[in-house]
């Protein structure tokens, strides 16, 4: 099975698991897959899709460092290394 040489999911950035995922989601939707093969590329799947919202989610914790004024203008931001 070709998933089984497939990278794992906590060494890509975020774009190659989102690619990844929508590519396991064209196959699943495909309808041509047998049965034990689309369960594992579910978990594949789902493995994809907990790494894209963690990166998402890291990401939106550092933007939210950003110090903003009165008017909303950015005063200020934390470095991003140092979370």
């Amino acid at each position: 099975m070709a998933e089984e040489m497939s990278p794992d999911p906590s060494s890509l950035s975020f774009e190659d698991a989102l690619r990844a995922l929508e590519q396991i989601v064209r196959r699943l939707e495909s309808g041509d897959v047998p049965l034990d093969e689309s369960i594992a590329l579910y978990a594949k799947g789902e493995e994809l899709r907990k790494r894209c919202a963690d990166r998402l989610q890291a990401a939106e914790a550092r933007i939210a460092k950003l110090t903003l004024d009165a008017n909303g203008a950015v005063t200020g931001a934390q470095p991003f290394g140092t979370d």
